[in-house]
């Protein structure tokens, strides 16, 4: 999962791949294990060289990247097209390759030994046989047709009509199981919602797994109609009750939701996880003080960088041309003593999401919302730090009393239980989301549909305690 705001991508390297593989002569061919450490994040890879040679990353969920190696002597050159190279020197006992990853001018010290990754202990994810069906599907967006998206429907047995919910990802190309660091919290969330008698739509992203990628250049707002395809899709199915679908959004996902409820009133309810209340370009500026804050760098450190950070963001606000905005963060690295922009993050902050991202601001839509909300935050997440975002979360939901907004303390922006909250501890801990926030979603979705509707689509009133869905 690119889990980060790409705003983080000033400080840290993320990627995406799709390389094609050559043959390979004999030499470093095997097996080997490494860590890329980019800013706050430690990211495993692995290399498989040989006559056909892969690349891995399986803390964002890519395995089996095509990539070709090249041998002079000791050095060994592997190119993975979409990633970059990584040039590194064999050792003399053929235990280690020493060198470093290159992205366009960046260079990142990496070291490979021989080996296999470990699978993590992931005890969490849902495990066969389960009580419910699961059924693979496919539809278009008529409002954007050169889209169309795959996923999972998972019902339970029965004939239904069954209530439903659609699990909405956050920022980046992401899969229908939301993956990272072999996490799967949407698999986790579809399990526990479904064994209560719900049915869970969960979707991979454009480009991502069985769903196209469409036209360059889609925002936020494009992503809206991907749901709002799906929430209509399932209307029309008759195990589906049409009046009793709800959206559930992660983090970009978590916008992403009440936009889509503002427009259409059929929409249940909302659950937002890990949502921003202010706009992209303040959550960006608040995330780097605290990475920065996390990484021991001090207040006034921390302070600094978030003015830097802040002073960016407007310049990338202001214009959209890639030689405008260059001389213009040129001025800004300049007057801060800071290293100069790369050329490359230049062309990825002018990209259409990212400046609609932080124009963005989730209020409007929270303000207009008077159907069920529940948006929860972790009190360490680093993220959308809830420090900043419950005073607007319910600020702006504060006029609707079917809304709560709730901090759960120990936990970070996926939900887990966490020590300190920083992105590097994601991958280590073994819990992919905390009990008690699993069990707080599934109850309160439960507690929105455990009675057929009383009123119109998205004004029910909250009904009992618990129940097992028919």
């Amino acid at each position: 999962m690119r889990y980060f705001w790409i705003g983080l991508g000033l400080l840290l390297t993320m990627w995406n791949a799709s390389a094609m593989g050559q043959p390979a002569p004999d030499g470093p061919s095997g097996d080997w294990r490494g860590t890329l450490v980019a800013g706050a994040v430690n990211l495993r890879l692995a290399l498989h060289l040989g006559s056909v040679s892969t690349f891995d990353s399986p803390d964002q969920g890519a395995v089996g990247m095509p990539a070709r190696m090249t041998v002079d002597g000791r050095k060994v050159v592997v190119e993975i097209d979409g990633v970059g190279v990584f040039e590194g020197t064999l050792s003399d006992d053929g235990a280690t390759l020493e060198g470093a990853l290159k992205q366009g001018p960046a260079s990142i010290p990496l070291r490979f030994e021989r080996g296999v990754l470990s699978a993590a202990s992931r005890p969490q994810t849902p495990q066969p046989p389960f009580p419910y069906r699961m059924e693979e599907v496919a539809f278009d967006n008529p409002r954007q047709p050169d889209i169309r998206l795959a996923g999972t429907l998972t019902l339970p047995q029965g004939a239904g009509p069954f209530p439903a919910i659609i699990l909405i990802t956050g920022s980046g190309p992401q899969d229908r199981d939301n993956t990272l660091f072999e996490h799967k919290p949407f698999l986790v969330l579809a399990d526990a919602l479904t064994r209560q008698g719900i049915a869970v739509l969960r979707l991979d992203d454009r480009g991502v797994g069985g769903s196209t990628a469409g036209p360059p250049g889609a925002t936020t707002a494009d992503f809206v109609t991907d749901i709002q395809a799906a929430s209509e899709w399932l209307r029309e199915r008759q195990d589906i009750r049409g009046s009793a679908i709800g959206l559930l959004g992660h983090s970009e996902g978590a916008i992403i939701a009440p936009i889509l409820a503002r427009e259409d009133a059929r929409i249940a309810f909302v659950v937002m996880l890990g949502g921003p209340g202010v706009s992209g370009r303040d959550t960006v500026v608040e995330q780097v003080r605290a990475i920065v804050r996390l990484s021991g760098g001090g207040e006034e450190a921390a302070n600094n960088a978030a003015s830097l950070q802040g002073e960016i963001l407007d310049a990338v606000v202001a214009t959209a041309d890639p030689i405008e905005l260059g001389a213009s963060l040129d001025a800004i690295t300049t007057r801060h003593n800071a290293p100069p922009i790369a050329d490359a993050a230049v062309m990825q902050l002018t990209s259409p999401w990212y400046r609609y991202f932080l124009s963005l601001n989730p209020a409007p839509a929270l303000r207009s919302l008077e159907l069920p909300v529940l948006a929860l935050l972790g009190g360490k997440d680093t993220q959308v730090p809830a420090d900043q975002n419950l005073p607007a979360l319910r600020g702006s939901l504060g006029s609707n009393p079917r809304a709560s907004v709730e901090v759960l303390p120990d936990l970070n922006h996926l939900l887990q239980t966490a020590r300190t909250g920083a992105p590097d501890e994601y991958g280590q801990i073994e819990e992919t989301i905390a009990p008690a926030a699993l069990e707080r979603i599934v109850d309160w979705v439960v507690s929105q549909v455990a009675s057929p509707p009383a009123g119109p689509p998205g004004n029910n009133p909250i009904p009992g305690p618990r129940t097992r869905l028919q």
